[in-house]
């Protein structure tokens, strides 16, 4: 079995249905309570264990009661944790209330209180990345704990794996991990520094400020429009399947957990074609509730395994003599 292994932030997701926003000392009684496993690399890997890929995840939770919940979530979909947590880190928690029959969301979140740990100089050799590469064919990095994601990126491109970037958005230092990706799947909102990019921020500079610092190919997602794509071959667009959207909550890190996917079974080449799946696969993600809503749709998820197989080689012709 392909394997991947994502690297980045583990959240604590806790989402209330309200019929509003409270106001000022009000409480208010909520339709429903969902605490669940999240964030973008969690959830990637969530993602890819569903379409029969396995899934590693390194992160940092830590033994507190909250972690544990993260911990036995991701368990059950099936992703293994390697947690690199000290003895006082403490994971991440959002909560989420969502107003019912609008679908809107206020968010309050709390980040990783060593998420902003920055690599030391010497960080990207350091010999436990590529230990934890053993048995994987590809790595996601979604920018945080980039302590982290450098030195296994480091180890990834050494040894041909190739590595995927989840560019949510811009963090410090995300330049020295760009360095190390192959390929780079932004979102609509992510800008590159000025003193670092090419054309002073703007919109339609994003994809070549970005591949200017390192990765081959760089797409951006852009909800429904097509997903732009620059690679050295030039510049594309992938259509977005259009569906009848539910929920768009997590679709974005779908989309980066079945490119992960499809870079593991297949590799870089037929890139765009991969990218064309993973867009069907995060287009079907929304017509459900919530980031993990779709996995209920058994026919969907299996519909999708067997796209993500690589077709069988041919048949050869029976030599001579033979039968």
């Amino acid at each position: 079995m392909s394997t991947v292994l994502a690297c980045g932030v583990a959240v604590l997701d806790v989402q209330q249905t309200v019929d509003r926003l409270p106001g000022p000392d009000e409480k208010l009684v909520a339709h429903d309570l969902l605490v669940a496993s999240g964030g973008p690399a969690a959830n990637a890997a969530v993602t890819a264990a569903a379409l029969g890929v396995g899934a590693r995840l390194v992160t940092r939770i830590g033994a507190s009661p909250l972690g544990t919940l993260i911990r036995a979530d991701l368990a059950a979909h099936g992703v293994e944790v390697i947690d690199r947590a000290g003895p006082r880190d403490q994971p991440a928690v959002s909560t989420v209330l969502v107003t019912r029959g609008t679908g809107q969301r206020a968010v309050v979140s709390v980040n990783a209180s060593q998420q902003a740990r920055q690599p030391g100089p010497g960080s990207g050799r350091a010999e436990w990345a590529g230990a934890l590469l053993e048995g994987v064919d590809a790595l996601l990095v979604d920018g945080h704990h980039l302590d982290l994601a450098i030195p296994l990126a480091a180890a990834a491109r050494a040894s041909g794996r190739p590595v995927l970037l989840d560019g949510g958005s811009w963090k410090p230092g995300l330049e020295r991990l760009l360095a190390l990706v192959d390929v780079a799947l932004l979102s609509a909102v992510l800008r590159v520094p000025a003193e670092l990019g090419r054309g002073g921020g703007r919109d339609d500079d994003v994809l070549a400020d970005v591949v200017a610092l390192g990765p081959p190919a760089v797409a951006r997602s852009r909800g429904p429009l097509p997903i732009e794509v620059l690679t050295g071959a030039g510049r594309h667009e992938v259509p977005v399947p259009p569906v009848q959207v539910v929920d768009t909550l997590g679709a974005g890190d779908v989309l980066h957990g079945a490119l992960t996917a499809w870079l593991a079974m297949r590799g870089t080449d037929g890139l765009l074609d991969g990218i064309a799946w993973s867009a069907r696969v995060a287009a079907d993600s929304c017509t459900a509730a919530g980031a993990r809503g779709w996995l209920a749709d058994e026919h969907h998820v299996a519909h999708h395994r067997r796209l993500l197989a690589p077709p069988a080689p041919p048949a050869q012709a029976p030599g001579p003599g033979s039968g």
